[in-house]
């Protein structure tokens, strides 16, 4: 019974209780090996191998089994050795395996404690806490799998016995790889934590980083070409310049290229309408002999960038091209070529730039009238949309020229454009462009001028035009945007100093001088200097916004005022520079013409400016003569109310009446504009002074010669004139005396001819007689009428 229990092949193997892996000691010595079930009695293996051993102690490798229960093989094995064993002792316990006594424990621990300090040691300990806690659960993870698979190989053998001996060679080779693997884990675990201590103990002390060596100074090698470098600002280049020794080295000619470079497409990239004519005479103390490919190479540039501003890039190049021809033949030659290696490659928007371009120079007289029409052939002798688009665009913009230039070449065109459009092979939107086209030339371009009036600098007798051929071989002079050493360099710039005091005059020559002078002097000697232009400098407001600005408040205060007074005051509070007293009047006139009906309002408010300062009626006297100047310009109602403004202010004194000398009644120097004027000023004043006292107004002896004008006594057909003219208004009271004098004119005619007769001969007396008697019948004429009148 006891041989068949034994025997793990007769009866299924027994259910063992599984105990939990033993933890490490603290001192990591081996742990200790627990007794076998007391139930389970087996003999020692005569020579345990260390392989074995160190598997058991580890908790049976992978197999998953307790520490008490051996692997099935050893099990067999020790139970053939057993049984001889057992029959001679009796059944006696196997022997306990040798451990390590506490002495050698408590050994080692001093040691370690003698090794480590307190600090230390609390930190390893943390440390292999941490470990020991990873460890035991790979292991759990480890033990769990190998239970797994030792009941899968349990019931494998179940099933199959004679597999049990390779089962057992396949776990006891899993266990020793697996003891292996351990081993090698430990102590890599154990080298890093040594590792980490040591780290921890010496900690790494940081060297200070070494300053930074000082940098290169800055040498003409370095300054930055067409492919980048390093930025130099420009006070440095400016001291850069100043420093070279040797003014003709190539060194200083690459510092000075380099500052042309800048100058020149910093000017073109600022220009405009407005200040245009300050960029020309900078432009002109830059070197544009030398950086002319520079100049036509920024202004290609800019134009390309920004096509709205072509007008104003082209009038630059127009005003250059009076004084450097070469500079605008070149600058045309560039963009024709332009023009041709867009059209071959097909490129719309450079296209549409180059011929904005060529048809604003043609509007400058830079270029020649052929070089459009030849353009204008070449894009309608095999028309695209994209075609017509262009050719329809440049004859927008240099139409207007063409149409005085050369008015067949440009109907010659518009033919073709009619052929075009009665073809009807493009599209819709362009035969809508081409027939807008028509429109704008049936309105003479208006909308489209050749030249706006700001951007027109050069006459016409100044200009030079050049004649080119789009079939001609053109050379672009590329080179001339490279910088090449000039060994005349110094020769060169002298010459282009003389040329430019040619150009800009002395003014700009001594300008030159002072700031060479500056630059030679001390920086206390340039401060001043800028100091006093400073000083000198005043600022002009050529835009008239302040004006504009000025005016919408005066006619707001007008508008917006209940009654004169109001008005008076307000427009009193306004802050008015020296010489804006006239832009009061003028809008308080304005305003006053613009009513439907007059209103004494601005009657009185101009009274009560007149009253206050001589200052307005002076300007007021000034407006008098302006508006009788245009009056022939005005309209009717609006003329009403200029005439009645000014008979209030005569009227009240406020105005001094020697302003209508400035009005002459006679028929060829009156219009019927200025008649409808003179008559509503004078029935106005009639009705505010009565005709009594207008009469003895205008018989003031001492304003008779601001009168004679109103009331002429030159000529009997003047008079007459003026007599009739007050008749007619229903003024005849004031000709009393005008009436008197044409009555009297032959006796006083006749008075001032008898001296001359006595002293002169007979000749004379019978051309006195002659006209004496002519005279007479005019007289009795004149006495006639006068009868008849009475009668009537």
């Amino acid at each position: 019974m006891a041989a068949a229990s034994v025997s793990p092949a007769a009866s299924p193997p027994r259910r063992h209780r599984h105990h939990s892996p033993p933890r490490r000691r603290r001192d990591d010595s081996p742990p200790r090996r627990r007794d076998a079930s007391p139930k389970r009695r087996a003999s020692p293996s005569p020579s345990p191998s260390p392989d074995r051993d160190a598997d058991r102690r580890r908790g049976g490798g992978g197999s998953g089994r307790s520490r008490a229960s051996p692997p099935p093989d050893d099990r067999d094995r020790r139970r053939r050795d057993s049984k001889p064993a057992d029959e001679s002792n009796g059944g006696g316990a196997p022997p306990k395996p040798p451990r390590a006594s506490d002495g050698e424990e408590g050994g080692g621990r001093r040691k370690r404690v003698a090794r480590v300090s307190d600090d230390e040691e609390k930190e390893d300990g943390g440390r292999r806490r941490s470990r020991r806690r990873s460890s035991d659960s790979d292991d759990d993870r480890r033990r769990k799998r190998d239970r797994e698979r030792h009941r899968d190989s349990r019931r494998h053998r179940r099933r199959s016995p004679s597999s049990e001996s390779s089962d057992g060679g396949c776990s006891r080779r899993h266990r020793r790889d697996e003891s292996s693997r351990r081993e090698r884990d430990e102590r890599r675990r154990d080298r890093g934590g040594r590792e980490e201590r040591d780290r921890r103990r010496s900690p790494e002390r940081k060297e200070p980083t070494p300053p930074l060596p000082p940098p290169p100074p800055l040498l003409p090698e370095m300054i930055p070409g067409r492919t980048g470098g390093i930025y130099i600002p420009p006070f440095r280049m400016a001291q850069m310049m100043r420093e070279v020794e040797d003014k003709s080295s190539t060194e200083y000619q690459r510092l000075s290229w380099d500052a042309l470079k800048k100058s020149i497409n910093g000017l073109v990239n600022k220009v405009n309408a407005t200040n245009i004519k300050n960029i020309v005479p900078e432009l002109f103390a830059e070197n544009l002999v030398r950086g002319r490919g520079l100049f036509c190479q920024s202004c290609i540039k800019s134009q390309m960038a920004s096509p709205g501003f072509t007008d104003v890039f082209a009038a630059l190049v127009a005003v250059v091209n009076t004084k450097f021809p070469e500079i605008g033949r070149l600058l045309l030659v560039r963009v024709v070529l332009q023009l041709k290696r867009a059209y071959k490659r097909n490129d719309k928007p450079q296209l549409l730039a180059a011929t904005k371009f060529i048809a604003h120079l043609v509007n400058q007289v830079v270029a020649h009238e052929l070089v459009a029409l030849e353009l204008l052939t070449v894009l309608l002798e095999n028309p695209t949309d994209d075609s017509v688009e262009v050719a329809v665009g440049f004859v927008k913009e240099c139409g207007a020229m063409l149409q005085d230039l050369s008015p067949q070449g440009l109907h010659a065109i518009f033919e073709r454009f009619r052929g075009i459009l009665h073809e009807g092979e493009i599209d819709k939107r362009v035969q809508f462009l081409i027939e807008g086209l028509f429109a704008i030339r049936k309105a003479k371009f208006q909308g489209f001028p050749a030249i706006r009036p700001e951007l027109d600098l050069v006459e016409q007798e100044d200009q030079f035009t050049h004649e080119i051929s789009l079939e001609d071989e053109l050379d672009p002079e590329t080179n001339l945007n490279v910088f090449k050493a000039n060994p005349n360099f110094a020769e060169d710039e002298k010459a282009y100093e003389n040329l430019k005091r040619s150009i800009l005059g002395a003014e700009s020559s001594d300008d030159e001088e002072g700031s060479d002078d500056d630059d030679a002097s001390d920086e206390d000697a340039e401060e001043s200097d800028d100091e006093d232009d400073e000083e000198q400098m005043e600022i002009r407001d050529q835009t008239e916004t302040n004006l504009i600005n000025l005016r919408r408040t005066i006619y707001l205060t007008i508008m917006s005022s209940v009654d004169f007074e109001e008005a008076g005051h307000k427009l009193l509070k306004i802050k008015l520079e020296p010489g804006q007293e006239m832009e009061l009047c003028i809008m308080l006139l304005e305003c006053c013409s613009q009513e439907r009906t007059y209103l004494r309002y601005y009657g009185l408010l101009g009274q009560r400016f007149c009253m206050i300062n001589k200052v307005y009626q002076e300007n007021f006297e000034k407006c008098f003569v302006q508006q009788y100047s245009m009056i022939h310009r005005l309209e009717t109602n609006k003329l009403r109310n200029v005439a009645k403004f000014f008979a209030h202010l005569l009227g009240t004194d406020a105005l001094p009446w020697h302003v209508l000398a400035y009005i002459r009644l006679t028929e060829e120097d009156t219009t019927s504009s200025s008649r409808i004027f003179i008559k509503i000023l004078f029935q106005e004043l009639s009705e505010h002074l009565g005709i009594r006292l207008l009469n003895e107004k205008l018989n003031d002896p001492n304003m008779q010669d601001s009168f004679d004008s109103i009331f002429p006594k030159d000529h009997p057909k003047n008079t007459r004139f003026s007599i009739n003219f007050f008749t007619s208004i229903g003024l005849g009271g004031i000709t009393e005396t005008l009436r008197e004098y044409l009555k009297n004119m032959p006796r006083l005619i006749m008075q001032q001819q008898k001296p001359a007769s006595s002293e002169s001969g007979s000749d004379s007396g019978s051309d006195s007689e002659s006209s004496s008697s002519e005279s007479e019948p005019s007289s009795d004429e004149s006495d006639r009428k006068r009868s008849k009148r009475r009668k009537k």
